[in-house]
């Protein structure tokens, strides 16, 4: 249903990365996508776009590459997302319509459109509590798998280190 965009999901592969990196030391986009087998023209993109933001920094020549220049845990989730993607919109009703194709079929008669905007300040409020320090913390390397119980509950099912 909420699937994170493979291009943020390329962002955060990308920073995470160039976190392990000593201050000063550059990546480029080539190193990355080969390093987590990305399309580069992707890589290379968003990694222009996170320059072009003040995420990162940009040097030219033969040497050149990326640096990371802001402080990852004062920057949210939502504002990547914003980014790279554009705003969250849960709905169509949400999106600025361009052409009758991208509009809503129901919205004239939509019973649901004050509580799906409520859904959406929502999920917008939990994205901008998300730091992108805390997020790509090595603690979170280890990859726990959750299951839903019938009443409600979940439990670890199992869980893969470095993954």
């Amino acid at each position: 249903m909420n699937k994170i965009n493979r291009k943020l999901e390329y962002a955060l592969i990308a920073l995470k990365y160039m976190q392990t990196k000593t201050p000063g030391e550059l990546s480029t986009a080539k190193e990355i996508s080969s390093q987590f087998h990305m399309p580069f023209d992707a890589t290379a993109r968003v990694m222009q776009i996170l320059a072009q933001k003040g995420i990162l920094k940009s040097e030219q020549g033969t040497n050149g590459g990326y640096q990371i220049i802001k402080d990852l845990n004062k920057t949210s989730l939502h504002e990547l997302m914003k980014m790279i993607v554009g705003p969250v919109n849960l709905a169509k009703c949400f999106q600025k319509e361009k052409t009758s194709q991208e509009r809503c079929e129901v919205l004239e008669h939509c019973s649901i459109m004050s509580p799906m905007h409520a859904l959406n300040k929502k999920l917008v409020e939990f994205y901008e509590g998300i730091k992108l320090g805390d997020l790509l913390e090595p603690k979170h390397d280890k990859l726990e798998v959750f299951s839903i119980e019938k009443n409600g509950s979940a439990y670890q099912q199992h869980s893969h280190a470095g993954e």
